[in-house]
């Protein structure tokens, strides 16, 4: 009854629950919160001394790589799903209270959270007592692929074939939908942080240099690129030589990238190729009639859309923000729950 009573000093919200990054969509307000998901923890007095949060989100992420030994950062998400539950029910209350800073009482939203359509009834449990035990009155899952229709504007009520390709940080889904129903889907470990590793292992590899995270993120969005390009795109970059342990400097190019990045992208593309030879044959027409549509942070990689239509023969379309469309798709399943009955809700 409490919990209630609080929920209407609440606002419904939607949260994509990334690898990468955390996306709040507010119910009237849109995405009011888009912040990586990295946690800061301050251990005093040595392994068993007492922990204290120092900060989360985007100045959790400023601090990747740089920290004394009392201060580590933790990525409490791996391949969609969670790997350190208390870490992440911390960093939810966090980005929760938020969201809700101008409230006097403490809040107690409806909270629908994505969860990858490989995730297991385990690894669903562990985001639903989280969502909990982070001041959740009650807590839905939807699955990502089919927030990601929703959020791209797909209509999922009708009785025509859609495909849709989510490469998010950690995984990759690609699903068939028709009728408010998934007909065929597959979720592969695949992201933009396994994108990130193939460039370090390059780098390491051909110039003998230790680079960060930070710094494969970065050369990822400057030359990254799925498909060659007519013009060569250069960038600086400073390592840890391995021969000599010194920093060096040196210059890599978009065609040694597209080299590191071939591996995860095949990986991508046999994901998309095994779900045209499971689909239907009457909605397999449909999809290479309307085109497989792309969403999440990995559709931002140059030329991936050109890669994956060159391998399939099938037009590809990138959605409208693909970053944000699980979130929005998430709100906009929020809105209708009020409405009219979903039946597209994942069970638990």
């Amino acid at each position: 009854m409490f919990k209630r009573i609080l929920g209407l000093f609440s606002n419904d919200i939607s949260i994509d629950l990334g690898t990468a990054n955390t996306l709040i969509y507010m119910r009237g307000q849109g995405i009011v919160l888009n912040e990586p998901s990295v946690v800061a923890i301050r251990q005093d007095r040595g392994p068993g001394g007492p922990r204290s949060l120092e900060a989360v989100g985007t100045e959790a992420k400023k601090m990747l790589g740089r920290t004394p030994e009392n201060v580590i950062t933790i990525r409490p998400m791996k391949d969609g799903v969670i790997a350190d539950f208390t870490t992440t029910e911390k960093m939810l209350q966090h980005f929760i209270k938020k969201v809700h800073e101008r409230r006097v009482f403490r809040p107690s939203p409806r909270v629908l959270v994505c969860v990858p359509c490989g995730a297991t009834q385990v690894e669903r449990r562990a985001i639903r007592e989280s969502a909990f035990g982070a001041g959740a009155r009650k807590v839905y899952l939807l699955q990502e692929p089919v927030a990601a229709a929703i959020g791209a504007g797909i209509p999922l009520d009708e009785a025509v074939g859609s495909m849709v390709l989510d490469i998010g940080g950690g995984t990759s889904e690609v699903a068939v939908l028709s009728m408010n129903g998934i007909v065929y889907s597959e979720s592969v470990r695949i992201g933009g942080d396994t994108f990130d590793e193939a460039i370090m292992a390059y780098v390491r590899r051909n110039y003998g240099v230790l680079i960060g995270e930070a710094t494969a993120e970065r050369i990822k969005h400057a030359i990254g690129s799925a498909y060659p390009g007519k013009d060569l795109l250069e960038i600086e970059v400073k390592g840890r030589n391995l021969a000599e342990g010194v920093p060096r400097s040196f210059t890599l190019n978009s065609n040694e990238i597209l080299e590191a990045l071939q591996d995860p992208l095949h990986g991508i593309v046999s994901a998309v190729r095994t779900a045209l030879e499971q689909t239907p044959p009457e909605l397999g027409a449909d999809v290479a009639e309307r085109g497989i549509v792309l969403t999440g942070g990995g559709a931002l990689l140059q030329q991936i859309d050109r890669l994956i239509m060159e391998e399939t023969g099938i037009p590809v379309v990138i959605a409208e923000d693909p970053l944000t469309c699980v979130a929005r798709g998430g709100g906009r399943v929020l809105e209708m729950l009020d409405e009219k009955r979903v039946d597209f809700l994942a069970s638990e």
